[in-house]
């Protein structure tokens, strides 16, 4: 069932009031991120004139189906937003504002058609994820995790591993996670290709980062892969069996992204071949992942205590290291993202802009 608890002061015109029994507007929650973590976000979102209902998302269509319906406000993660899911949550739904910058969990078309308003927040973790590709790349390079591993088993097993100096990096999707990342890779004496459509030729002049306008050649020329783009029905398994065979032998691929560029049988059979020599993930085609997912393992490792899919870091198949989506989970990041997904929210119910839609309001 769902969780309630009157969070919020009732405060100028009761113009949220739900128009059942005239009691407060209602509005659900359903990313932990921005529910467990502390910070100044969580003294904004009391502050809402609203009852908050709690979730534990990320909820799949069924769920969202069952809570929809009596819902006027709703902030949420990665969860399943149907064209289903929309049409039963109105006329009472207002607005959707979305915790983070990925969308493609919510049926946008279906949102402009019925005219169902979409926030979201851009431009406030692309340093966190970055920090996050960098950690998953550095690691994978030094073994860290079974070495780590080794230690605290008592078997000081020294593993060998390689640097990342004089490396190439090939980056697709050169945002703001993909420029972040280029700055901290030429840190550390790596050298940077990209390949985005959008190019910010300004950037790459400043950071010796050269641009690659077919995506098979950048594929085929460098030592480490890290993909930054978009979940597009064009990018959706994007990295295949076909492409992977056009790849170095032992290249590096490092997702921060989404789950679903991968097909996830290829990479799983292309690192038990030793085709790819390390894979790096902060996302999974399935979240949380059935237990026998071709990449996962059930062997955990409490290297890094962190929140997530079994409360910590998991070494999984042959050279993959994936984490339970907290690419974005620093404290830093997380006020961010929270203030700007209550700010958008707060905005609205003021009958103000939102900071950023990607869909109304209308």
């Amino acid at each position: 069932g769902i969780n309630a608890e009157y969070m919020g002061q009732e405060t100028g015109k009761n113009q949220h009031r739900s128009s059942q029994e005239g009691g407060m507007a209602k509005l659900l929650v359903t990313t932990t991120s921005l529910q467990d973590t502390p910070g100044p976000h969580q003294e904004a979102l009391n502050s809402l004139p609203v009852t908050i209902l709690r979730e534990r998302g990320p909820l799949p269509e069924s769920k969202m189906l069952e809570l929809m319906g009596d819902i006027d406000y709703l902030i949420c993660g990665d969860d399943h937003i149907t064209r289903a899911v929309i049409q039963k949550a109105q006329p009472k739904l207002k607005c959707i504002s979305k915790y983070g910058i990925g969308l493609d969990k919510i049926d946008l078309d279906a949102c402009k058609e019925l005219k169902m308003p979409v926030f979201f927040t851009p431009g406030v973790n692309h340093t966190t994820v970055a920090e996050h590709a960098m950690l998953l790349m550095l690691a994978l390079h030094r073994n860290f995790v079974v070495a780590a591993n080794s230690a605290r088993d008592g078997k000081w097993k020294k593993e060998t591993g390689h640097e990342v100096a004089g490396k190439t990096l090939g980056v697709i999707g050169v945002g703001r996670i993909g420029k972040e990342l280029v700055k901290r890779a030429n840190a550390f004496g790596m050298t940077c290709y990209g390949y985005d459509h959008y190019w910010d030729e300004t950037f790459a002049k400043e950071h010796n980062l050269t641009r690659i306008v077919e995506l098979p050649e950048i594929l085929s020329k460098v030592d480490v892969i890290s993909l930054h783009t978009n979940l597009t029905p064009e990018t959706r398994d994007m990295i295949n069996h076909d492409v992977v065979a056009k790849m170095k032998d032992g290249v590096i691929i490092l997702n921060t992204a989404r789950g679903e560029l991968v097909e996830t049988e290829a990479v799983a059979k292309a690192l038990e071949s030793g085709k790819i020599g390390g894979y790096g993930a902060d996302v999974l085609d399935e979240e949380p992942p059935r237990p026998d997912h071709p990449l996962l393992k059930a062997l955990f490792s409490p290297v890094c205590l962190c929140p997530g899919w079994a409360s910590m870091i998991a070494l999984q198949a042959k050279n993959s290291i994936i984490t339970p989506h907290i690419g974005s989970r620093t404290h830093e990041s997380v006020a961010r993202q929270a203030g700007m997904c209550i700010e958008n929210l707060r905005l609205f119910m003021e009958g103000k802009p939102p900071k950023a839609a990607a869909v109304g309001p209308f």
